[in-house]
């Protein structure tokens, strides 16, 4: 695992450098496309700031609903395995406002609080989320006849897995009516859903077909549409404006995904030296480290973090430069100083957990086993950082507790026959009276019901 602030797994498809944390999916070599997932401590947090609103008027707690980035150009969010809501990251290089994103993602919740996923596939719910997004791969694949990935797909069992991701056009209606509703609780304008339904319906008139993964996973009709235009024309709040925060939100996310996405020369052609805005010079700096020149990124990225001393990001973004090119002992001091303004954030606790175990110093080890645990009681499905906790206690001669965060990990990759092996030895050299044993034996009861393909 390479690390976070953005970070990667090695992922054939993009450069190898690239920022966010990229995990490859699983199967992926099935799906033949190399999507992958993209986490993203900035991303994430603001995505979660400008929906939790809607999540609390859905009824949600929104500290139990997960956001994740899918590594795919087209327009698709869909929502799967429980309260996960996958976006990707075409969506938000088309979205052209907050209140579009907004809009999407409120239809999202309205599938997620009106128990579509269970009237659906209730397989996905226990499946890894690498997994997820490689069966969502390989459903556009099979559907839209893109190529041969899609094949893994076919035959009966292939009906039942691309079951979970499309609803019928009674639900789609329903999730748009329980969105309406959300925005006009939260006293947001519904206009971005509707500017996002015309938008897909004139790329469906110009194709001529249903290709855009979108329209396969959310049947669009005409009375749907005119359903929300009809909303829209009677709201109270329809022209209610973005924000300006918001705004500067999704300007800093799409910069964000594209410097990330796009070839750095791109992303540098762009944003010209001339350019001296914040966005600009913040574009440049992800640009020149994944060159890597890091002569140039890193006074960009420092002239940035001494105009805004308490912006997170910049000196996250700094760690991961710093890191990913082998300084790691000077990475500590930028992400320790990231999470210390960033305090609640588990990925920015992982990332700086990272650069701890792999600096190799017993203390540090220590602060790696503590920050890991916490983050894990939200970052439960991620199986890279499990097996980081189980490498910091071994280093700490914590054998029986290495071997839970082993099972845990095989747990969160939905590999049974990991889990159940690592659960039995942790059994052994866990103390039978402790919190930890009982855990290791729970694990052992839910690895039972995965599957035996691993």
């Amino acid at each position: 695992m390479a690390l976070r602030g953005f970070v990667k797994t090695a992922i054939a498809t993009l450069a190898a450098t690239l920022g966010f944390i990229h995990i490859a999916a699983a199967h992926e070599g099935a799906s033949g496309n190399g999507v992958s997932l993209l986490r993203d401590t900035e991303i994430e947090g603001d995505i979660h700031t400008m929906m939790t609103p809607i999540w609390k008027a859905a009824g949600l707690d929104p500290d139990a609903v997960h956001v994740y980035l899918v590594s795919d150009d087209s327009i698709n969010s869909f929502v799967a395995g429980g309260q996960n809501i996958f976006i990707n990251s075409g969506l938000l290089l088309h979205a052209d406002t907050p209140n579009q994103l907004i809009g999407v993602l409120s239809h999202e919740t309205g599938h997620i609080a009106g128990g579509h996923l269970y009237k659906g596939v209730e397989a996905m719910h226990n499946a890894s989320i690498e997994e997820i997004i490689a069966m969502a791969a390989g459903v556009a694949a099979t559907v839209a006849g893109r190529g041969s990935g899609g094949g893994a797909l076919l035959g009966a069992a292939g009906v039942g897995q691309r079951a979970y991701l499309g609803f019928s056009v009674t639900q789609e209606a329903t999730a748009d009516h329980a969105a309406m509703n959300y925005l006009d609780a939260t006293h947001q304008s519904a206009r971005g859903l509707l500017q996002f339904f015309e938008k897909l319906q004139t790329q469906e008139l110009l194709i001529g077909e249903h290709e855009d993964p979108y329209l396969m996973d959310h049947p669009l009709t005409q009375e749907r549409i005119d359903y929300v235009r009809d909303h829209v024309e009677h709201s109270p709040y329809s022209d209610v404006a973005d924000p300006p925060g918001r705004v500067e939100m999704l300007a800093r996310i799409k910069l964000k995904v594209a410097a990330f996405t796009e070839p750095p020369t791109s992303t540098l052609a762009k944003y010209p030296e001339r350019d001296r805005s914040v966005l600009a010079r913040y574009a440049r700096a992800i640009a020149y480290y994944r060159i890597p020149e890091l002569d140039k990124a890193l006074p960009t990225i420092d002239a940035l973090i001494r105009e805004y001393p308490q912006d997170p990001y910049f000196r996250e973004l700094k760690g991961q430069m710093l890191f990913e090119n082998g300084h790691i002992a000077e990475a500590v001091q930028p992400y320790e100083e990231a999470m210390r303004r960033d305090p609640n954030a588990p990925l920015l606790r992982i990332e700086l957990a990272q650069v701890y175990v792999e600096n190799n110093d017993p203390a540090q080890n220590k602060r790696a086993i503590a920050y890991l645990s916490d983050a894990l009681r939200t970052e439960d499905k991620d199986a890279d950082a499990w097996h980081m906790l189980a490498t910091a206690y071994g280093r700490d001669n914590q054998i029986g507790m290495a071997a839970l965060s082993l099972a845990e990990e095989g747990l969160a990759a939905d590999n049974k026959k990991n889990a159940v092996q690592e659960a039995v030895r942790a059994e052994h050299l866990l103390p039978k009276s402790s919190p930890a044993y009982a855990r290791a034996q729970q694990i052992h009861s839910q690895a039972k019901d995965l599957d035996d393909s691993d």
